[in-house]
């Protein structure tokens, strides 16, 4: 399996999170909604939910948020949402999945086609790209879980399929199917988990100059900042001496 992204723990140390938190609460706070009106409102009970309460956690969501976007669910008065999945390319041919929850199917396909186009990119049709990825269960430990040895028995233990770790933190990967089983088995092992969620993993990435490197953030920056669109993937990686330009 690919390794896994150097550009992910980029746009973390850049603090990318705290600049668009109250974007994404909105976005955490509507899968919590979808997740309770599609099942149970107990989180014990509704494996969605659970991941979906974790992420909201993980993220530092006040907990009376988390139980307001539970109660519209099953007051309810909460909109109906469908699930999308755009895939493209953006600049030098690399492969996107953008994930979306919409009310409005037209005006996000419509927006989300823009960006690409605007960006040196170009929307396919379902199922241009993810043939590229793999849709797992990524589970994520910080450093202090334990060392690559523990994290990796832990994780053979409760079923996973991979485990990468760096000086920056553990990645436990498992089938689709089975996140909600490794992740409470994990939690049992090495305490509860920074998130546990599902990813489409690339199943190789191509490395990018500073150029591309910048154009793609500007094109990711731009599906992530629109409301409807709640997780943008793409196969690509940004070597440390490129990152150290950005």
């Amino acid at each position: 399996m690919a390794g896994h992204s150097k550009w992910a723990n980029i746009q973390h140390r850049k603090g990318r999170q705290d600049a668009v938190r109250s974007k994404l609460f909105s976005k955490l706070a509507k899968e919590i909604t979808v997740a309770a009106k599609m099942g149970d409102p107990d989180p014990d009970k509704n494996p969605r939910l659970r991941l979906a309460v974790k992420e909201a956690r993980s993220n530092s969501m006040p907990k009376d948020v988390i139980e307001r976007a539970i109660k519209k669910a099953t007051g309810g008065d909460a909109e109906n949402y469908d699930e999308i999945r755009y895939e493209g390319y953006g600049p030098a041919g690399i492969a996107i999945i953008v994930e979306a929850m919409t009310d409005n199917r037209n005006r996000t396909a419509s927006n989300v086609r823009s960006y690409f186009t605007k960006h040196g990119g170009n929307l396919g049709e379902t199922g241009s790209v993810s043939f590229m990825f793999d849709r797992v269960g990524e589970i994520t430990y910080k450093p202090e879980a334990g060392d690559a040895d523990t994290v990796m028995m832990a994780a053979i233990e409760a079923g996973a399929d991979d485990v990468e770790s760096d000086d920056e933190g553990h990645w436990i990967y498992c089938a689709d199917t089975d996140l909600n089983e490794v992740s409470t088995a994990l939690e049992a092992a090495l305490g509860e988990s920074e998130t546990a969620k599902l990813i489409w993993k690339p199943q190789n990435r191509t490395e990018v100059d500073l150029e591309t490197a910048q154009k793609l953030m500007k094109l990711i920056d731009t599906l992530e900042d629109d409301d409807d669109v709640q997780n943008v993937t793409a196969n690509f990686d940004v070597p440390e001496e490129v990152a150290a330009q950005l």
